[in-house]
């Protein structure tokens, strides 16, 4: 890697968004996929070698294949999102009284908004 300050700005932010992406793995609050894609987007400015590494990852590599390729989400990862979505969101909605209704309404917009980006794409 060159000593470019962009591209050590842009590798320093794909390793950030490689780690969220993993903590998203074991926390369902984290998107996983989303993080991953912008991991792609900062190594392929920036590192050829890191950008190789995440696209030939066995677990990572194929979503952000399937959509970088395709436009695709794989019907699993599709339905786990919105369920996990609505179980995030919910909660707080519902049983969470110190919530101002503005912020209970911007939540179930979020909510309604990606449910609706996910389950409209096209499906593996």
């Amino acid at each position: 890697m060159s000593k470019n300050p962009r591209r050590i700005l842009y590798f320093g932010l794909g390793i950030l968004a490689v780690a969220l992406g993993v903590i998203g793995v074991f926390l369902p609050v984290l998107p996983t996929t989303p993080f991953l894609l912008l991991a792609a987007y900062f190594f392929e400015r920036s590192s050829q070698r890191a950008h190789t590494w995440l696209m030939d990852h066995p677990q990572f590599g194929p979503p952000i294949r399937d959509w970088n390729q395709h436009r695709i989400i794989r019907p699993r990862v599709k339905w786990v999102s919105v369920i996990l979505i609505w179980l995030m969101i919910g909660y707080p909605v519902l049983f969470k009284s110190g919530i101002h209704d503005g912020v209970r309404i911007l939540m179930l917009f979020v909510a309604l908004s990606v449910s609706v980006f996910l389950l409209t794409r096209k499906s593996a």
